[in-house]
This record gives structure tokens, C-alpha cells and sequence, in this order.
């Protein structure tokens, strides 16, 4: 079966427009360039300067100036005011490393450039042609060109003036082509004269200059149809290439070539404008030939005949396409439909059909976006490279929404217990916090926190996971303190120092006697008699008691007067009950303080000190009663 291409033009944007400017232009047939000037290329930015002798300009790395003239990819940086050069690069397409001329011309006419040009074919009519740039970004002085071809000998073949070269708002190249007709000399010498002259402006920058045989016009197809044409591998197909030659030449001779790795080699014995290509089982590559015109003493030369256009089989691999995906996917989540093993070679042209459960699309790697069970199933994969088929599947799978549950929500446990949690709705799972669990790693973990924490809970079934959030409250214990025991005198109050912890926490004492509110932590109790009081404390986790003791001192009376006469009566001073209190301190001083007696512990006082009575007078004590921490002070009068 036989596959063609339809001719078609690709036009391919740069960041500076080409346009061509004819005066005799071939209208025939070119030959491959004999000569193409493009000033070298390489790494560095600027390129080495040209040979002595051939210009008169002055050589400079850099941003040349008048009379100036640079080899460099590009004119970044030289003179990018706004009234200066457009910033460019060189012309040569898909060749960032090439070199271009740039020149900031002389203020003077005169020749900035020529070369000689050699081995050319004796009557053979060729075509000159060259890309030139204004650079300037501001109207200034116009550069006008004129290219003279000449024999060796100064004879005039061909001039060619481009006339003022308009600047632009853009950078633009502009091709400037002419046709001129050798005699019987093979050496000729190209010079190239600037016209302009001034300093404001008069710049320009030169690249791609051509020199080609030109001849009849050459009008060549595949089986009548086109110039290209397509096969698949495997496939066997004959092909008639023909050429219709038009007049020029007075005797033309004919030779077939095919591209062999880069290099157009004669085909044996095929001296016709047509021949037959067969392909038997044709292998994968790229097929193409041209016919070669020539006058029949210059078929030889590679620098005298011209050319066809180039017609091209292509032989296509049959695609081996293999459709992937990046199945399982996550109910809701994307699935992504992969085209693998596709190696496309420029010009190559590809289709892709995916046809699957309720989908199809014409995208090399589709995506289907909120994937749920409707999309499950086989899709398949149609690729065609250059009208050359495969076909091929994959299986995708859609995991059900995964719903992460758990047997509470929330719950409340006392400081010191612990909880079994858990989760279901997967394979895998994972809790957060991890500290205070037995295994986080588990459905049914352990719990023992210390404080209220919330638990997240990640269940999965393979990639596909849901999360879950249960909030563990933590009561403290419940704890109480009824205070230290308390010692009051009778008649005395004192107010309980109760303490109490816990959620909800309710607290009593009993017995509730002699008590202002027995339902509050710090009640004030006057009892009349030792007694025990006992604090009961309940709250959301544990009821605990504790007890406190309250000693009642009977009330003290000191008398103020005794008499030591030795009668029998009074003759003591004694304090009733003192006998009561187990931590006394008495101290008994005259009005000018010295102290007359001291005791720790008490039963009565005689009077005497150091065993001498004492004189009637009025004596000052201090008793201090520890176990109360109550002080009394006061007289006692000693008399006889």
C-alpha cells in the first residue's frame, strides 16, 4: 500500500526577520553552494579576525568603532543605547555557535571585504547572493553596498548595488542575490564596497555568502504525486522518480544520486531523468535522492551541474507503543495514561487514539481527573507514525474511596487509666501522636495519656488513605488534704486548711458540729472539746477522705496576787489547768527586768529566787504556751 505526504511549507520564527531581496535571481535550478562564506563558528564569542588581505579594516575584539569591524555570534552589549545597534545574532539558522561580520564602516567609501573564489566551471552561469543587516535601532546614515565580481585580471563580470539598506524597529536580515556568466577563466575575486559615508550610523553586519551553479529548471516527483512519500517496515513498494529537465543546457547530461550518510553518491547506470526504486521488505530510514544536470564536459564536477529537488521515502518503524498507566489509582484521584517507547524523528508525524471506559482522546499522555469505579477497566492505545500502526493495552484499576471509622469520636478516661482505640476501613494504619501508645502501627492500639490529646488515624489500602480524628480526654485524679492538726484554746476559733483536686469535684466534713458550712473546703470550727474532723472528697473519677485533729486547751486564768508568809494559805502562785499543755515557757521578771525565775515546765512558784524570798513588790511574766502558740503577759503582786 502506498502512503504520501502532502507538500508543506514550515515557516520557523527567529528573533530577527529574513527577507529576500532579488535583482537577477536564479530561475532555474541551484547546485549545491561551491562556495558559503559564513565566517566560521565556535565556542568562544568572538572568532578570529579575517586574513590581511582581505580588508582594510581594523580588527577588534570587542565593540568596534569607525573603520572597525568584528567576527562574533552576536552584538550583545555593543552599543545598546537606544540610539545605537539592535542587539542580534548571527543569521545562520539553528547555528548559535556561528560567527557573522559586523562592521562599523569607515567614514570614507571603500572596500570592507574581498576574497578570491576559485575552481569554478568555464560557461557555467552562477548565483551570488549574501544576508546583510542595518543594525541600527534609530535612523542614521543608510548602509548601501555594492558587490563587484571580477575576473583576476580586473575584467568586470557582475556588479550588484543594494542601494540604500533602510534601518528597521526590528532586526531584520535581508538576502541580496545576482546571477553572472563565466567565460572561460575558473578564478574569480569578490569584492565588497561600502558607499556610505558619515558617522552617525552607516553599520551593518554581513553573514551567508553564496556562490551556486544555476541552471534549467528541474521539476522532480514520486509516481507523479509529490517529493516525499511514506512506507513501513516490512512492507515492500516500488517507487518511479522522475525529473522533468527544462531548457538551458545545449547538451545536457544526467546522473541519479542518493544521500548516503550525508554524502550524495552516483547511482550506477542511472543516466535518465527517471528511475525505479524498489524496496523489498524495506528497512527502517530515511531514502533520498536528487538528479544531477550538467553540460556533458562538466558532469564531473560537483561545482558545475545542479540539482533537483530532493526526493525523499521514508521508511517508518512499525510503532511499538506501549501503554502504561500509573494504575492503581485513588478513587477521586488522577489517572494518568502513559505512551511509552515512541522514538519520533524530526518531520516524524503522529497520531494517538485512547479509547477506554466512557473516554477517548487524541493526547499522547491523557489524564482522567476524579477517578471513581465507572472508570475502571481496559484502554487502548492507537498510535500511527507516519501512516504506520500499532495497537496496544493496559488494564487500570480504581481502589474504592477509602473511609477511615472509628468506635468513638471522643471519650474520657481518669489520669493514670489507659484506653484501647480503634480504627477501621483499610489495610494499613497509622496514629498520631505515636508517644503514649503501644503500637501505632496497629488498628486497635493501647492508649495511656497523661494530658487530653487528640489521636489522627491514617487508614490506607495501598497509596489510597483517609484520616481520622478521636480526642481522648483526661480527668485528673481525684485527691484531698483535710490540713495539718490544729491546737486552740477553748472558746478559740480556727479556719481548716482543706485542699481538693478532680473533674467535678464535691467535697464534706463530718461531723459537721460546731462548723459554719461543712460543705465548703475551709470552714471555720469552734469546737468545745478535742475533736476529729473528716474530709470526703468526690469527683468524675474517685472519692478519697482524709482527717484532721483539733486539740482544745482549757482557757487559762492567772491570778495576780500571792502570798509567801508561811501560813498556809496562798502561799503559792499557781496557774490552773497549766499542767495541760505540754510546751510552756515561763519567765518571771522585776519592773527593771531581771529575771527572778524561768520554767519549762510549771506546777507553782514560791517566791524566792536563788532559794532567798523575794520583797513584797510587783513582779512582770511572760508565758508562752507552745502547743497553742499563744502568748500571755501581765503582773503578779508578791506580798506578805
Amino acid at each position: 500500500m502506498k502512503r504520501f505526504y502532502k507538500l508543506f511549507s514550515l515557516f520557523v520564527i527567529f528573533i530577527f526577520f529574513q527577507t529576500e531581496i532579488n535583482a537577477q535571481v536564479c530561475t532555474g535550478a541551484l547546485g549545491d553552494p561551491v562556495i558559503n562564506i559564513d565566517f566560521g563558528r565556535g565556542s568562544n564569542q568572538f572568532g578570529p579576525p579575517l586574513l590581511s588581505n582581505q580588508t582594510d579594516y581594523i580588527y577588534n575584539a570587542g565593540t568596534p568603532n569607525a573603520g572597525q569591524y568584528v567576527i562574533t555570534k552576536n552584538t550583545f552589549g555593543m552599543h545598546n543605547s537606544e540610539r545605537g545597534w539592535h542587539q542580534i545574532i548571527n543569521r545562520t539558522p539553528n547555528d548559535t555557535d556561528g560567527y557573522m561580520m559586523v562592521i562599523d564602516a569607515a567614514l570614507n567609501p571603500g572596500v570592507f571585504y574581498q576574497t578570491s573564489i576559485n575552481n569554478l566551471c568555464p560557461k557555467t552561469t552562477y548565483e551570488f547572493a549574501a544576508w546583510i543587516n542595518n543594525i541600527l535601532n534609530y535612523s542614521g546614515i543608510k548602509p548601501n553596498v555594492t558587490f563587484l565580481i571580477e575576473t583576476n585580471d580586473g575584467i568586470l563580470l557582475s556588479k550588484y548595488d543594494t542601494n540604500d539598506i533602510l534601518e528597521s524597529t526590528v532586526s531584520t536580515w535581508k538576502r541580496y542575490s545576482t546571477t553572472f556568466t563565466t567565460s572561460n577563466e575558473t578564478d574569480i575575486v569578490l569584492k565588497i564596497v561600502n558607499n556610505g559615508s558619515g558617522q552617525n550610523g552607516n553599520d551593518l553586519a554581513i553573514d551567508d555568502i553564496t556562490f551556486s551553479a544555476c541552471g534549467p529548471e528541474i521539476i522532480s516527483s514520486i509516481n507523479n504525486v509529490g517529493t516525499k512519500a511514506d512506507l513501513c517496515s516490512g512492507e515492500s513498494e516500488t517507487y518511479v522518480l522522475k525529473a522533468n529537465v527544462g531548457t538551458g543546457y545545449e547538451n545536457p547530461v544526467y546522473q541519479w544520486q542518493e544521500n548516503k550518510n550525508g554524502v550524495w553518491t552516483n547511482l550506477d547506470g542511472e543516466t535518465s531523468t527517471q528511475t525505479t526504486r524498489t524496496f523489498l521488505n524495506a528497512t527502517a530510514g530515511l531514502y533520498q535522492y536528487r538528479l544531477n544536470v550538467a553540460e556533458r564536459e562538466n558532469i564531473g564536477s560537483p561545482l558545475c551541474g545542479v540539482f533537483s529537488a530532493v526526493l525523499t521515502i521514508r521508511v517508518t518503524q512499525q510503532p511499538n507503543a506501549a501503554a502504561t498507566s500509573n494504575s492503581p489509582v485513588c478513587f477521586d484521584g488522577q489517572i494518568r495514561l502513559l505512551t511509552n517507547n515512541i522514538n519520533l524523528l524530526p518531520g516524524d508525524d503522529v497520531t494517538y487514539k485512547w479509547t477506554g471506559p466512557n473516554f477517548s482522546s487524541a493526547d499522547r499522555d491523557p489524564i482522567i481527573s476524579n477517578a471513581n469505579l465507572v472508570h475502571e477497566g481496559t484502554y487502548f492505545l492507537t498510535v500511527k507514525i507516519n501512516g504506520c500502526t500499532s495497537t496496544t493495552q493496559t488494564e487500570v484499576k480504581v481502589t474504592p474511596k477509602v473511609i477511615a471509622s472509628t468506635t468513638f469520636n471522643d471519650i474520657t478516661i481518669c489520669e493514670g487509666d489507659v484506653i484501647r482505640l480503634e480504627a477501621s476501613g483499610g489495610d494499613t494504619f497509622k496514629w498520631l501522636p505515636s508517644e503514649n501508645l503501644n503500637d501505632p502501627n496497629t488498628a486497635t492500639p493501647i492508649a495511656s495519656p497523661k494530658k487530653t490529646t487528640t489521636y489522627s488515624v491514617t487508614v490506607g489500602v495501598g497509596a489510597c488513605l483517609d484520616t481520622k480524628n478521636i480526642t481522648v480526654t483526661v480527668n485528673p485524679k481525684t485527691t484531698g488534704n483535710a490540713g495539718a492538726d490544729r491546737r486552740i484554746l477553748a472558746g478559740q476559733s480556727v479556719q481548716l486548711d482543706g485542699t481538693a483536686t478532680g473533674s467535678n469535684a464535691k467535697f464534706s466534713w463530718s461531723p459537721t458540729d460546731y462548723l459554719d458550712d461543712p460543705t465548703i473546703l475551709n470552714p471555720i470550727a469552734t469546737p468545745p472539746a478535742d475533736i476529729t474532723y473528716t474530709l470526703t472528697i468526690s469527683s468524675d473519677c474517685n472519692t478519697v477522705t482524709d482527717d484532721v485533729f483539733i486539740r482544745v486547751f482549757p482557757k487559762v486564768d492567772i491570778a495576780n496576787t500571792f502570798t509567801p508568809n508561811g501560813d498556809g494559805v496562798n502561799d503559792t502562785w499557781i496557774i490552773p489547768a497549766i499542767e495541760r499543755f505540754e510546751k510552756i515557757k515561763l519567765e518571771v521578771m522585776t519592773r527593771y527586768g531581771e529575771k527572778v525565775f524561768e520554767a519549762n515546765s510549771f506546777k507553782s512558784w514560791d517566791g524566792k529566787f536563788k532559794g532567798n524570798d523575794l520583797p513584797v513588790g510587783t513582779y512582770f511574766y511572760i508565758l508562752y504556751l507552745g502547743d497553742t502558740a499563744q502568748k500571755f503577759s501581765g503582773w503578779v503582786l508578791l506580798t506578805r
